[in-house]
């Protein structure tokens, strides 16, 4: 009975000890196949001929709708002081993630295919490393194996995304796609245009890219994460209706809802991809460091690859393969060198702690001895 019971109390043991380290590679693959979801689903609104400034501003304002409630709530005593600094980096952050990002995604998007826009995204790393570069936030040692891996990958990845763009090459026909044209066609609202889809997505890439910047520097000021999120999707939504209003006149139709693969596009976006997906990320990057919630970016392209053949109908081609597989070779380069900067820093810090505990603990010996002395002195004989 006792080996049962200290059998059954070691397998339960094992079993929280798999899910405890497993957890973090479950949230992130869950995050992936979130991130596929809204690729997939809003190339299929797209293809409806929708006006993707709309779809911008549906899209942060079903994320302030999931974010506001949780933040008015979780973070009412720890929510800190507006200020008119932090208020004008929100503005900011709103202009450059939810209006300009989303809306040249989108954009691009409608020019190419889900597949190549997921996989452009990949080149987010090393946009991010030149602007932390340039901004002096990220440091390069010449000398440096570390550094040269990252000035390579990112050298790769532009590489990747050139060969993305204007390689063509054969057809790779699947088995299900040999069939399958009209409604659900890739071309069906827009002629494919590469170049042109291309510059877009990685435009969009670069201004998500200083996003992430400026919205780390933010939350140094401002470390209420829900609510700053939540601010910046309502500027977001504000901006964008301003630009849609302008660039859309005379097309009031664009804000009809219905229900249609449309409205879906709408709700998941802004709710699973920018609500969930913040909190599995923010959640995760605590944990494990942004280093690993990036490293599982291919499998995004991986998953809307197959599912949008299917779904979408889309087409794969040599060059956008090769293109797409050099994209992922570049961003392991950087992932590679920012990893091991990380680590090696972190030994340096320590080195320099250790040193620095060392030296006040002689200090402290040395006043011991020196008050031992002076206190021994008087009793000492002439």
């Amino acid at each position: 009975m006792l080996n049962i019971t200290s059998s059954s109390i070691s397998w339960k043991e094992d079993v929280t000890k798999f899910l405890k380290h497993a957890k973090s590679y479950l949230a992130v693959i869950f995050l992936q196949i979130v991130y596929a979801g809204s690729a997939i689903i809003a190339k299929a609104a797209l293809n409806k001929g929708i006006s993707h400034y709309a779809f911008a501003v549906y899209r942060n304002l079903f994320a302030v709708l999931a974010f506001a409630p949780f933040a008015i709530v979780l973070e009412r005593k720890v929510r800190p002081r507006m200020t008119i600094p932090v208020l004008v980096k929100i503005l900011l952050l709103g202009s450059l993630q939810p209006v300009l990002g989303l809306n040249l995604y989108f954009a691009g998007m409608k020019y190419t295919t889900a597949t190549y826009a997921t996989a452009m995204t990949n080149t987010l790393p090393a946009i991010s490393f030149v602007l932390a570069w340039i901004l002096r936030l990220e440091q390069v040692k010449i000398r440096s194996l570390y550094s040269h891996a990252k000035i390579a990958g990112t050298l790769v990845s532009v590489g990747g995304a050139m060969i993305m763009t204007l390689v063509k090459g054969a057809t790779i026909g699947l088995p299900w796609t040999r069939n399958q044209t009209g409604v659900h066609s890739t071309t069906a609202t827009h002629a494919q245009d590469p170049v042109k889809g291309a510059i877009m997505l990685l435009a969009s890439c670069f201004f998500c890219a200083s996003f992430c910047i400026l919205q780390a520097i933010t939350l140094k000021s401002y470390p209420a994460g829900l609510s700053l999120t939540s601010l910046i999707c309502v500027a977001g939504a504000i901006e964008s209706v301003v630009i849609t209003l302008i660039a859309e006149r005379g097309h009031p139709n664009i804000w009809s809802l219905h229900f249609d693969i449309v409205l879906l596009a709408y709700v998941y976006c802004g709710i699973m991809t920018t609500g969930v997906g913040f909190y599995i990320s923010g959640v995760v990057m605590k944990a494990r460091g942004p280093v690993f919630v990036t490293a599982f970016g291919p499998l995004c392209m991986i998953v809307v690859a197959f599912i949008s053949s299917f779904i979408l109908a889309e087409e794969l081609n040599f060059g956008r393969i090769f293109g797409a597989i050099v994209i992922v070779l570049g961003l392991y380069f950087v992932l590679w060198g920012k990893s091991k900067d990380q680590i090696s820093s972190s030994k340096s810090n320590n080195i320099d702690q250790i040193d620095l505990i060392e030296q006040q603990q002689s200090e402290t010996n040395l006043t011991r001895n020196s008050l031992h002395n002076d206190c021994s002195c008087p009793m000492q004989p002439k």
